[in-house]
């Protein structure tokens, strides 16, 4: 029998583990979280849950591509 964690079915039922915001939430730390995800790679690190709400809402995951897409030009 392979661990909880591994089983994808028992992940989504669980959740991801750690505090999640909503998309009203997301959207306000967005900015500030690919602002240092593009700096120094540390935007879960200050903005704890915004990545688990990227992986479960397809809108603001797409607007978080756009956004670090936009960004990356000006950091290179």
């Amino acid at each position: 029998m392979a661990p909880r964690g591994s089983d994808p079915l028992m992940r989504a039922l669980l959740g991801p583990g750690v505090p999640e915001l909503g998309c009203e939430g997301c959207f306000a730390q967005l900015d500030l979280w690919a602002e240092l995800e593009l700096a120094r790679g540390e935007g879960d690190r200050f903005v704890p849950g915004l990545r688990a709400h990227l992986e479960g809402c397809p809108a603001c995951a797409e607007e978080a591509a756009s956004l670090l897409a936009l960004l990356a030009p000006e950091r290179s």
